[in-house]
């Protein structure tokens, strides 16, 4: 008996499952991130990031909803590895002049993850008709491409030259 191919849809549910169960891990890994940042503007967009996530689970709810499915995370070795990471770098930097850089380095990478995910997650239901589930996810992913875009800002005007070991006036110049 041949098995039942596999759809698109499929597909979609999957990337579900997979962001539900990240942003829960996101959800668990930045308070550490927060502690940990020197920088007042970091901190507060991690904050308001984290604020972030957990609507951000509320929206992946609503799209399981929206197909008919129960929410549920499945495990992602993709962002257990990025975390993992990133819990590395916190200890080998925390507390050092570089610091905050390795912190956005490490938040950076999550971001883009999660960009890649929505983005095809999105299209994914586009391409399926479910114009609800692609409004969620793209309203999701205007999330994430902004704290990414604030990430790069802090790390282009503070975090970076500080850790380059330039003073203010440097890094003005």
């Amino acid at each position: 008996m041949a098995t039942e191919q596999m759809g698109l849809e499929d597909l979609l549910k999957h990337g579900l499952q997979d962001m539900y169960y990240a942003e829960g891990k996101i959800q668990k890994a930045l308070p550490k991130m927060i502690k940990a940042a020197q920088d007042d503007e970091l901190k507060s967009g991690l904050e308001k990031h984290l604020e972030e996530t957990g609507q951000q689970l509320t929206k992946l709810e609503e799209a399981f909803e929206l197909l008919g499915e129960k929410a549920k995370g499945e495990k992602c070795d993709a962002i257990e590895g990025i975390l993992k990471e990133g819990d590395s770098l916190l200890e080998d930097f925390g507390g050092t002049q570089t610091g905050d850089a390795a912190i956005i380095f490490s938040c950076q990478a999550v971001e883009h993850y999660e960009i890649a995910r929505y983005g095809s997650l999105r299209a994914y239901a586009e391409l399926l008709g479910m114009d609800d589930v692609a409004q969620l996810m793209s309203e999701i992913l205007d999330q994430e491409e902004a704290a990414d875009e604030l990430l790069s800002e802090i790390a282009e005007d503070r975090a970076n030259p500080m850790a380059a070991g330039e003073d203010d006036e440097d890094a003005d110049a």
